[in-house]
């Protein structure tokens, strides 16, 4: 999930911590757009769940999220030497979103990522994604290089946090995390992105606004 660190995300740690505490969230990745949104235990002490700190980094083939960060991976830099920067760091490399045509992720370069042994983890399900044959692909592809699966609520506001997640065995770092997905339990619906504006009333019946008086009807406002 993504906090207002992201810039295209509305979510702040306050409002992160209310919805950590409604929905019984006992761990919680953080995955800001090309940014560290701090430390694991700052964050941790700020949300009331342990944080795993991670970065949603933009290669050159797509979208990857590394896991279990110290410093920040620079954007638009080849996907191998992200993955290495990644791994050099003990994170993990996981393909977000991979075959969502709408979103940046790494498909066409999939299979040969995980070819090369690239890839950690493949996202099996994004909670944004409306098309559920884009999730079932991922989870094919996951099945057939004997990778695990994670899930993600690709939460950009307070609304969307909670919307996926995984029920697993407890870990205590990056490898037994990996061992642990193995053993999980998928859990996530569609729910796409709040709005981010209220709609005001219809341009007819604001106050001082008389669209006949010019002559045009309201229906052709």
């Amino acid at each position: 999930m993504h906090t207002v660190e992201s810039g295209d995300a509305v979510t702040t740690l306050d409002q992160l911590a209310e919805r950590v505490a409604v929905h019984r969230i006992d761990v919680v990745c953080i995955t800001d757009h090309n940014h560290l949104a701090g430390t694991p235990e700052g964050l941790s002490r700020a949300i009331g769940a342990r944080a795993v700190l991670g970065e949603e980094i933009r290669t050159r083939s797509g979208e990857l999220i590394g896991l279990f960060l110290t410093e920040r991976v620079p954007y638009v830099l080849p996907a191998r030497e992200v993955v290495e920067l990644i791994r050099a760091q003990g994170g993990i490399v996981c393909a977000p979103h991979p075959y969502d045509p709408l979103r940046a992720g790494v498909g066409a370069d999939l299979d040969a990522m995980c070819d090369a042994g690239l890839i950690d983890a493949v996202e099996v399900f994004n909670a944004k994604i409306a098309d559920p044959e884009h999730n079932r692909a991922a989870v094919r592809t996951a099945r057939a290089y004997g990778l695990p699966g994670t899930v993600g609520s690709d939460a950009h506001d307070p609304q969307g946090v909670g919307a996926a997640y995984l029920e697993l065995p407890d870990f205590d770092g990056p490898k037994s995390f990996l061992d642990a997905l193995h053993e999980a339990e998928h859990r996530g619906e569609y729910r796409p992105h709040a709005p981010r504006y209220t709609p005001g009333p219809p341009a007819a019946s604001r106050p001082g606004r008389d669209l006949g008086s010019r002559g045009r009807s309201s229906g052709s406002a």
